[in-house]
């Protein structure tokens, strides 16, 4: 006997709906680290911050590498005895995370801690989008919630390492997983969820082969700032690795009958137009770290106050949650609502750009971050949608590992990296240019030392303003780009094309068919006559 949902009869509705966002609050933001206190976890371990940079983006890739046997998953085991298992497991490792002080442990730790709790998310996913009435209304609410929450527990992980230690919200995180568990199995039904399928044709090889890929290519992002990039060998060895890897995975999907991976829907305009927002989404993401570097670098945030500015995203980001619940019940075109996100990021590097002074005040932040809060949670909702849109099942869970990894790794790790690497280019340039006016007659020997920081902070601030120049110009592309693109609607660009061109098109084109028509007709009554 089958049951599509996820608890017992008897269970009410309200406790159902309740479990459900429990498993939600303790799950979604379940990591290896917290971004929030990378920097206490170094201090408590004597670790370089690679390490847990690395260890971050295994989470995501850990989630990437579930999402095509997820739904194997599901189907093979029965829902209570899976999620009573995996919460028990995520605790378990968020309990190794808080008592380990080897750096690649947290990385192997954090990567299967990805792979876990995304057979979680899928089973709340299904009941969740079926209540809400359809996959966009789903996608407003539900990316609302967690990115949301994201800053929230980013925020209460660096108070807690504060107070306490680090180690302490990971032993939080592993208490809450196992009181979960044993709510699980009191309230969750015993039975399938469909006809029971085999593990067997699962492709652990492919699995393996798509985990180093990301892994190999995760360990150059992370360490290629410390190890001065292609004068590296690791780098290079990591980066020949990350393309060997990535090659021979791509042909074992030609062989084989079921393949792990499907290629197929990269051909389709809406995916590949999606992949190409993303990235730009990810430029945009990847200035994070260029805020950083100003709030902590040169205005000397601690690390609390500097979570306190991921908070402030909270507003614009429940904006453009109900306005994208909105827009989908009324069925509107994407374009503007995509349009909107673009320019509400352009309009934070804008702001960026010319805030970064020394005296910037703290209150001066609310408007950047509002900005910055609804261009994501806007674009995270509609290029998402988009790029999923006219997919089919099969086809979607074979690749959506794929677009996952692009959007949440791939993206927002390059132009990290990128930014890290202009950033200290920049400064270089900047202490030269400076260093003009380092003489006797401005800085004299006694003043040296005091001078010396403001001109350093003062590098600092020239590099990152350059950098924001040039993400506010291609900015202003991405909105080119999105304003003249069909979105999968070419009458409306034909429409435009024929306002250009007045009635030319039309004309032609009405003048070949009355052509053709008359010839028809001579052919025809010819021989009547």
């Amino acid at each position: 006997m089958y049951n599509k949902g996820l608890f017992s009869d008897w269970v009410p509705k309200p406790v159902q709906l309740l479990m459900m966002v429990l498993l939600l609050i303790v799950v979604m933001p379940l990591g290896g680290v917290y971004t929030g206190n990378i920097s206490f976890m170094v201090g408590g371990t004597g670790v370089m911050q690679e390490y847990f940079l690395w260890a971050n983006y295994a989470t995501t890739i850990g989630m990437g590498a579930c999402m095509p046997v997820v739904l194997r998953m599901k189907m093979r085991f029965k829902v209570r005895d899976k999620l009573v298992i995996l919460l028990v497991l995520l605790g378990a490792l968020s309990y190794f995370n808080a008592t380990t002080f080897e750096p690649m442990v947290i990385v192997m730790t954090s990567l299967v801690i990805g792979f876990l709790k995304m057979m979680i998310t899928i089973e709340l996913f299904l009941p969740l989008m079926a209540m809400l009435g359809g996959r966009g209304i789903f996608y407003g609410v539900f990316y609302t919630f967690v990115l949301i929450l994201n800053q929230v527990s980013a925020y209460y992980a660096v108070e807690v390492s504060i107070l306490y230690n680090f180690q302490q919200f990971f032993i939080l995180a592993a208490v809450l997983c196992f009181v979960l568990a044993l709510l699980c199995w009191i309230l969750m039904h015993d039975k399938y969820f469909a006809l029971k399928v085999p593990l067997h044709y699962i492709d652990w090889l492919s699995v393996i082969l798509f985990v180093s890929t990301f892994m190999f290519s995760a360990y150059v992002f992370s360490f290629g700032k410390q190890q001065d990039w292609l004068n590296s060998k690791n780098i290079i060895n990591a980066s020949i690795a990350a393309f060997v890897s990535f090659a021979l995975l791509a042909i074992r999907q030609l062989t084989l009958k079921r393949p792990y991976i499907s290629f197929h829907i990269f051909t389709k305009s809406n995916v590949l137009n999606g992949l190409f927002m993303l990235l730009w989404l990810g430029m945009f993401l990847g200035t994070t770290s260029l805020q950083n570097i100003y709030s902590v670098g040169v205005l000397g945030y601690d690390q609390l106050t500097n979570a306190k500015l991921n908070v402030m995203m909270t507003p614009g980001l429940f904006l453009a949650g109900v306005i994208a619940v909105f827009w989908f019940k009324k069925e509107r075109p994407l374009k503007m609502f995509i349009f909107s996100g673009f320019a509400s990021m352009t309009a934070y590097a804008i702001i960026m750009y010319f805030s970064m002074v020394l005296e910037f005040n703290y209150e001066n932040w609310y408007l950047p971050m509002f900005l910055k809060g609804y261009g994501m949670c806007s674009l995270f909702i509609s290029v998402w949608y988009y790029t999923l849109d006219k997919l089919e099942l099969n086809e979607m869970l074979a690749a959506i590992g794929l677009v996952l990894v692009w959007r949440t790794f791939l993206a927002v790790g390059f132009f990290s990296a990128l930014f890290s690497w202009f950033q200290y280019q920049f400064q270089i340039v900047s202490l030269g240019d400076l260093a003009v006016y380092m003489d006797g007659m401005t800085i004299t020997p006694q003043t040296v030392a005091i001078n010396m920081k403001t001109i350093q902070l003062n590098a600092i601030i020239s590099a990152n303003k350059k950098i924001f120049g040039y993400i506010i110009v291609a900015g202003f592309g991405v909105m080119l780009y999105v304003i003249t693109h069909h979105f999968g609607k070419r009458t409306e660009y034909l429409r435009v094309i024929r306002i250009l061109n007045g009635k030319s098109v039309i004309a032609r084109r009405r003048a070949r068919e009355r052509k053709k028509l008359e010839e028809d007709l001579k052919g025809a009554t010819g021989p009547a006559l």
